[in-house]
């Protein structure tokens, strides 16, 4: 299954990396999700993890396997069944805005059971993640 959403952002790439690459401070800007804690100290890099709590789903600890600062990260985790990928992308645009997209994939023996099941709820956190990402960059 694969969910995404998109964002045009009145805020440049470097300013959305800032508030994208935040973990712990997502709660503050997006109601998809209740806590967030880094499992290590300093910047996301490749490998860092983080334990995200979202309303009626089970927490899970979600680990980088690819970043290109200031463009992109993309991040996994697993359940059973079901390997989750969680995809996010900025693409500076010409007039000095930026385009977030944010997809998440699951795939597994489960997925598409899991897809069938909260497949509303994945799109309704994804946008509640564009527009809080939007409001948050868009802030002064």
């Amino acid at each position: 299954m694969r969910f995404a959403e998109s964002v045009d952002i009145a805020a440049d790439v470097d300013r959305v990396w800032e508030v994208q690459s935040d973990v712990e401070r997502w709660p503050e800007w997006t109601p998809s999700v209740t806590a967030a804690r880094r499992l290590e100290p300093g910047p996301l890099l490749l490998g860092s993890t983080a334990r995200l709590e979202q309303p009626r789903l089970r927490p899970a600890v979600w680990r980088v396997v690819e970043i290109y600062p200031p463009y992109s990260f993309a991040w996994e985790s697993a359940s059973p069944g079901v390997r989750t990928r969680g995809e996010h992308r900025l693409i500076p645009l010409e007039d000095g805005r930026t385009r977030a997209e944010l997809i998440l994939v699951q795939t597994g023996p489960l997925a598409w059971l899991v897809g069938l099941l909260g497949g509303s709820t994945m799109r309704r956190y994804l946008r509640q993640e564009a527009d809080g990402l939007r409001r948050r960059c868009e802030q002064d």
